[in-house]
């Protein structure tokens, strides 16, 4: 693993020169528009970094981003990875590991999500307070290196409880409808059954969706706080559920993702 991530970083350094990005994001489904915002200075397609695994969604660009975003310097992943394509878990979360031994400080992570709380609504936002890891398998499972983190994590805080408050803050200050809630992780890729919806939301889930925890878990591993935010994509609601495609989840979050951008530009300038 040590190998693997020092391969990486050296090909990136040759290539970002004396870039230090403070802050690293991983972009979701459909979220990818927040690379507009950030004033470039360097691209890196994953295909052509050692060890890097590619996305192979066809939503998903599959870049690192280098730039500034708010007066920081930032990475971000235009594109993230997926247990449901195959991948394990060390290689989905591969790149936090990668954007962690470059430098990056926090960790900014979005995601498309299905509504579970009969409050929210499709188009609304959902900070993430909180998880419940349903996927099958674990990042830090196998061998354990001291130099990149404990072997045994504690995760009684994994999101930033100060980023959370400012970031809700900054919220209520743009009449933006944002909540607090429990992310459920699972596998996918299909959406769940009425009974599974039912289920998730009996166990404490708020929103359902198919990444950030293994991410999370490992920047958790390796002492990086995180703040993650879902875009509520679908409404899960047993009792009035509809069928729901991709299409369909991408043009809403593509709807919603202004405020979305909003929230974290003012989020990481006053950071």
């Amino acid at each position: 693993m040590l190998k693997l991530i020092s391969e990486a970083i050296s090909y990136i350094k040759h290539r970002i020169g004396d870039f230090e990005p403070e802050i690293g994001i991983i972009l979701g489904t459909g979220l990818g528009g927040l690379v507009s915002e950030i004033e470039v200075k360097h691209q890196l397609m994953y295909a052509n970094i050692p060890n890097f695994p590619i996305s192979t969604l066809e939503f998903h660009s599959g870049k690192l981003i280098f730039g500034e975003l708010a007066g920081k310097k930032v990475v971000a992943m235009q594109g993230r990875l997926h247990y449901y394509e195959g991948y394990n878990m060390k290689q989905i979360t591969f790149p936090v590991r990668v954007l962690k031994m470059l430098g990056i400080s926090q960790l900014f992570v979005s995601n498309a999500s299905g509504a579970l709380n009969p409050s929210y609504r499709k188009g609304d936002l959902m900070i993430i307070e909180d998880h419940i890891n349903l996927q099958p398998d674990n990042p830090l499972i196998g061998t354990n290196y001291d130099e990149l983190g404990p072997r045994f994590p504690d995760m009684s805080r994994p999101y930033n409880v100060n980023l959370i408050e400012k970031a809700c803050a900054i919220a209520k200050k743009q009449n933006t409808t944002c909540h607090t809630g429990v992310y459920v992780s699972v596998t996918g890729p299909n959406l769940e059954t009425r009974a599974e919806y039912r289920y998730l939301r009996i166990i404490g889930g708020d929103a359902v969706g198919m990444s950030t925890v293994p991410e999370v878990i490992v920047a958790n591993h390796m002492g990086l706080p995180v703040f993650a935010i879902s875009v509520l994509t679908d409404e899960g609601f047993p009792e009035t559920l509809q069928p729901v495609s991709v299409e369909e989840i991408i043009k809403v979050a593509s709807e919603a993702e202004p405020k979305l951008t909003n929230i974290l530009k003012e989020l990481i300038l006053h950071l």
